[in-house]
């Protein structure tokens, strides 16, 4: 994993109780920086998040990797957004389709405390880079 990941996560890892890792994804979301609301279109909208979820996903030409943004109109989902964000960024195209998110995700002790909703969403934001990403492939 990256270490912008490692950092963002490590609080929820240590994080003893779920009411505890709760509150750190709440406090990742206040890192993620504020999407202008000129993007926030609804064509930038993850389709299947029950939430509100603008992503975009660039291309860095001079180091091959992905740039990813992205806001939420919920707290929790743009904590869960945040760390997403840093398990992807900066990796190359082939870095981001080789990492299992689930699995990243079910590490940290989320999964099982979200719900179906939540983790729906958290597949739909996971499976909208994933599918950037092989469209720089191809």
């Amino acid at each position: 994993m990256t270490n912008t990941f490692n950092k963002a996560a490590q609080g929820i890892k240590n994080a003893p109780a779920w009411q505890q890792k709760y509150r750190e994804i709440m406090l990742l979301g206040k890192t993620l920086p504020v999407l202008a609301d000129v993007l926030k279109i609804d064509s930038a909208l993850v389709p299947g998040c029950e939430s509100k979820v603008w992503l975009f996903v660039e291309f860095d030409l001079t180091e091959n990797t992905l740039v990813v943004i992205g806001d939420s109109d919920t707290r929790i989902v743009k904590g869960l957004l945040a760390l997403i964000l840093a398990l992807y960024n900066g990796l190359t195209p082939e870095q981001v389709l080789e990492i299992n998110a689930y699995q990243e995700f079910e590490k940290l002790g989320l999964i099982s405390h979200l719900s179906p909703s939540r983790g729906n969403g958290i597949k739909a934001m996971v499976e909208t880079i994933q599918t950037m990403a092989k469209q720089k492939i191809s």
